[in-house]
């Protein structure tokens, strides 16, 4: 799994890196010193887990996630504990304070998927069924009735039908798994089957607001937003 530190302390990172040695399945593939450096990076290497400061020189840490439309795993590392709660707002995996404990690192990365989730698995088409599970609650449904798929942490709500069970996959997976013809990433926390699509209207910042047929509205960034005119133009 690849990762990237976010940190502007030099001894918080190699602390870090050392303590992840022993975790050979972690890749550490860069280091970023502020959130401007970390976006760029993120960009260009597409990473699957973040260890991230939050406080730190120009932009804090959530400010950084603010701006990015896929989000990958996040693990946040901070000498302050009063930003737990809303750590946790945003679908971190863990909240580490500093200095880190080795045995809450080891039980931080447990929490991680056991494959990444860029691992390229054989597509499903519309037409495909899946079996979709909620307690005792079951269902067979062709993928061509999800309409939506909203991120909920490590969890995904999807919406077919009358019903919108809670399944144990990440967004992330999913997207994996599914033809991108059929469903776009219309931001970090939903996917939406382009079938369902009723109208588009004009959104704050250049962006688009999805009107999905059963009423429900999904807002796209202005980066989403243009990659969606590309793909979908003539």
């Amino acid at each position: 799994m690849k990762a990237l530190i976010i940190d502007d302390e030099r001894l918080a990172r190699e602390e870090l890196k050392r303590l992840l040695q022993p975790h050979g399945e972690i890749q550490i593939i860069d280091e970023a010193r502020n959130a401007d450096e970390a976006l760029a990076k993120i960009r260009l290497h597409h990473p699957d887990l973040l260890f991230l400061d939050i406080q730190m020189p120009g932009q804090n840490g959530f400010e950084l996630l603010s701006q990015l439309d896929d989000l990958p795993h996040v693990i946040f590392t901070t000498a302050y504990d009063h930003f737990a709660i809303r750590a946790f707002e945003v679908n971190a995996l863990d909240y580490l304070l500093k200095p880190i404990d080795p045995k809450r690192l080891e039980e931080a990365l447990r929490k991680l998927p056991e494959e990444p989730p860029q691992a390229k698995t054989d597509l499903l088409s519309e037409e495909d069924k899946v079996f979709v599970r909620e307690g005792e609650r079951c269902w067979f449904v062709k993928l061509k009735n999800i309409r939506l798929m909203e991120s909920e942490g490590n969890y995904t709500r999807l919406y077919f039908d009358d019903v919108k069970p809670l399944i144990l996959r990440s967004l992330n997976q999913l997207e994996q798994r599914i033809d991108p013809k059929v469903f776009f990433r219309a931001s970090r926390q939903h996917i939406i089957n382009l079938q369902w699509i009723e109208k588009i209207d004009s959104w704050f910042d250049s962006g688009l607001l999805i009107h999905l047929k059963g009423g429900i509205e999904v807002k796209m960034s202005r980066r989403q937003a243009q990659k969606f005119k590309d793909t979908m133009s003539f």
